[in-house]
């Protein structure tokens, strides 16, 4: 099969760029796009409470109700927040743009370092505990989890390469029916318990026994940081929340009140789905174990090895639902599903944040550009590489990867929630109306309890999980936050040494030469091109540009007229966003049209000086110059322009 075409199978027929307000998503879809992360928590995040608390033995166990209150307390705080942010800041900055404005562009990077790598470990956690879920589903698989995980993340991203409209209708089905069938559970369990017919989970008939180290059981410092160590696993029930302030722009309109909505949805179901998990799993005194071989025990002796300790949403379907065997299928299907699934949050907001961040110069100029079914597909590809490297790294070990999970989460969290506080104080400042002033402080107690809470529990996370692997996701953080601030550094030098101070006097060379100059933007290079073109003395000279970005040719042609250049400047229509094919189109149209001629096309480009530099630029000459290579009576002229060394360079 032809490469195109393959990619038009698995992809779907390119989209023109006046389509895009019919990719937007309305709350219907918007929902299981964005919320399948925080809703799938609800399937892993009541194991982690009971798992940790169960290492104090089973009258630890008991306070797992109140652990997760206070986690439904946190995230319902948070969601307030949120609610607020995608009003103030709607253009899709999310967290990044509240940082960068209220508190400097280092906060805002802070910000997109751990966005950006809690993206990749959202997917690469949430992939790992679905693939480790379907295998004890089918135990024919067992043995193959890195490689179920790898084909997962693959065909995630090539649903998400299509759309998120595309990718929202695929997924919406599965998310509903798993907020369906964990509510139905909840419903019937409750009835049961009212009516006293709530039967035993199969895990109540073993005693747990407790750590050594817990001997107290929850005195003293080691049981109050075993506590806190819980909590700081249940708030994984958090993560993806910010995924929809970073996704304001893919709503439809009106697309702050729709987020905002869409958030009041998502805090409403993940809390009532947590609670209800955990208080039915006290009510049918599940026994869950961090070390289900040796703390299990049946008539004092332990289980051993050969016991497999079901997830806790496993053990209250098949309580629940005793005598529905469909029911209970449907649960633990539907939720082992929906763990692969949640990973499409990350597949959302990572691409768009890359977006934003390559727009403001600090990553590859590559992520900002949308792909021919207007999704950032760049993005998309890059989350999909890094996710599947750590799946390969961590041999989809969920319990080796969940400690490097949530600390960037709450970084955000905490950082943009002050940069809130910032925003509503400077607004008072100007504000005279007395009901806007008001609104502004009740919204400025809002982010003020939303930053000390979240800052609370980013201290509790960073020392509970530290040692366990935290420590990890901070050092991915920094190389995250030093790259950008490289990247952000060479663009900003590149610019500087492009940019034409004298228009006049930087074109005022010999007048000789050619046929067709490219233009992307009135640059050194560019002039430099056109000054070598001329003094080949052709018989017809122009310069050609294509449109792909709104407003850019227009700009393009008001520099041009201002700089009086003696050629004309032909701008080609894109549709479809697309670079080389216009050119080549439009260099064939003038063989077809002048048979006997030769068309010879200059291309500016600018030589950097590191090895690394190049992958930033001229890729699309690269392209263009690979294409037309092959058109008959075509030549294709570099015009190099070379870029000085930088002062660190040069002193080195």
């Amino acid at each position: 099969m032809h490469p195109g075409a393959l990619k038009r199978f698995l992809v779907g027929k390119p989209v023109a760029s006046d389509r895009l307000g019919h990719t937007l998503l309305p709350k219907r879809l918007a929902l299981p796009v964005f919320a399948s992360d925080a809703l799938s928590s609800v399937a892993y995040a009541p194991d982690e409470i009971f798992l940790t608390l169960s290492l104090a033995g089973v009258s630890a166990v008991t306070l797992s109700p109140w652990v997760a209150l206070v986690v439904v307390i946190v995230m319902l705080v948070v969601i307030a927040a949120y609610r607020q942010n995608v009003h103030a800041y709607p253009s899709g900055g999310g967290d990044y743009e509240v940082a960068t404005v209220n508190l400097g562009q280092n906060a805002g990077l802070t910000i997109a370092s751990a966005l950006l790598v809690d993206y990749v470990l959202t997917v690469a956690v949430s992939i790992s505990s679905g693939a480790q879920y379907l295998i004890t589903v089918v135990p024919a698989l067992n043995g193959y989890a890195t490689e179920v995980a790898i084909g997962a993340v693959a065909l995630l991203a090539i649903i998400n390469l299509r759309g998120a409209r595309e990718s929202g209708r695929a997924l919406s089905l599965p998310v509903y029916l798993y907020m369906f069938s964990i509510g139905l559970m909840a419903v019937v369990g409750a009835v049961q318990y009212a009516t006293g017919s709530l039967g035993s989970a199969p895990s109540a008939v073993f005693t747990l026994q407790h750590h050594s180290d817990f001997d107290a059981g929850l005195t003293g410092l080691a049981g109050g940081f075993l506590v806190l160590r819980a909590f700081s696993s249940g708030c994984a029930a958090l993560t993806g929340v910010e995924a929809i302030s970073n996704g304001v722009p893919v709503f439809r309109k009106p697309k702050s009140k729709n987020a905002a909505t869409t958030l009041f949805l998502l805090g409403l179901i993940g809390a009532s789905m947590l609670m209800s998990v955990v208080l039915l799993g006290r009510a049918t005194h599940i026994t869950y174990a961090a070390d289900p071989a040796t703390q299990l025990l049946r008539d004092g002796v332990p289980v051993g090895a050969s016991y497999h300790q079901a997830p806790v949403i496993g053990q209250l379907a098949e309580t629940v639902f005793a005598g529905a065997r469909p029911l209970f299928l449907l649960v633990t299907i539907v939720t082992g599903f929906i763990l692969l699934l949640a990973a499409n949050t990350a597949f959302n907001g990572f691409p768009v944040l890359g977006s934003i961040l390559a727009r403001d110069g600090f990553l590859p100029r590559q992520l900002h550009t949308r792909g021919d079914r207007l999704a950032f597909s760049n993005g998309i590809l890059a989350l999909a590489v890094a996710a599947i490297v750590l799946i390969v790294v961590f041999d989809a070990e969920v319990t080796r990867l969940i400690q490097l999970y949530i600390v960037g989460v709450f970084v955000s969290f905490t950082t943009s929630q002050l940069g809130m506080v910032r925003h509503f104080s400077r607004e008072l400042g100007l504000s005279t109306n007395a009901r806007d002033r008001a609104r502004l402080r009740r919204s400025r107690v809002v982010a003020s309890i939303g930053f000390a809470m979240t800052g609370l529990v980013l201290i509790v996370v960073l020392i509970t999980k530290f040692t366990h692997g935290a420590w990890l996701t901070v050092l991915l953080m920094a190389i995250t936050f030093t790259i950008m601030n490289r990247v952000h550094a060479h663009y900003t030098q590149v610019a500087a040494q492009l940019r034409v101070q004298d228009l006049h006097a930087a074109r005022a060379l010999p007048s000789r030469v050619h046929a067709i100059v490219l233009v992307a933007n009135l640059s050194k290079p560019t002039l430099r091109a056109i000054s070598y073109a001329r003094a080949t003395r052709p018989f017809a000279l122009s310069a050609v540009t294509v449109a792909v970005e709104d407003g850019h040719a227009e700009k393009l042609r008001r520099q041009w007229e201002e700089a009086e250049l003696p050629i004309d400047l032909t701008v080609l229509a894109s549709p479809y966003r697309e670079i080389t094919r216009p050119l080549v189109e439009y260099v064939r149209s003038m063989k077809t049209s002048s048979p006997r001629d030769l068309v010879v096309v200059f291309i500016p480009e600018f030589v950097v000086q590191s090895w690394w530099e190049h992958i930033l630029h001229n890729q699309t000459a690269l392209r263009l110059k690979s294409r037309l290579l092959f058109v008959p009576g075509v030549v294709v002229s570099s015009v190099p322009y070379q870029l000085p060394k930088s002062s660190s360079e040069r002193s080195s």
